[in-house]
């Protein structure tokens, strides 16, 4: 009798990687968010105000969108943060900072 072979080494897990990133990612998105609300506000203008919130939506969703379906740990951790950052600054400053809520600006 023959034995079988042994199985093959299981992959080390990523998931401390991908919660810090995510991390970082969050903290990214805020910096980029204070910059480019600064230089709304900046304007004083309600079209610089409406630009920017695009900016800011497509920055979070595109590039975070994009970066989890590249399928890489650090990549899925950055991507995930990005768009939890825009989610959680929305509902914390009641859509002010990413320009949800255009009746705060009158």
């Amino acid at each position: 009798m023959s034995t079988p072979p042994p199985p093959p080494p299981q992959q080390p897990r990523q998931t401390g990687l991908i919660v810090g990133l995510t991390f970082a990612g969050l903290f990214g998105y805020v910096v980029v968010n204070v910059v480019v609300g600064f230089i709304a506000v900046a304007t004083g203008s309600s079209v610089g105000v409406g630009i920017a919130a695009a900016f800011l939506a497509v920055f979070a969703f595109g590039l975070g969108l994009t970066l989890v379906f590249m399928r890489k740990p650090w990549s899925q951790g950055l991507g995930m943060g990005l768009m939890i950052g825009w989610a959680l600054v929305s509902i914390v400053s009641a859509g002010f900072c990413t320009g949800l809520n255009p009746g705060l600006y009158v």
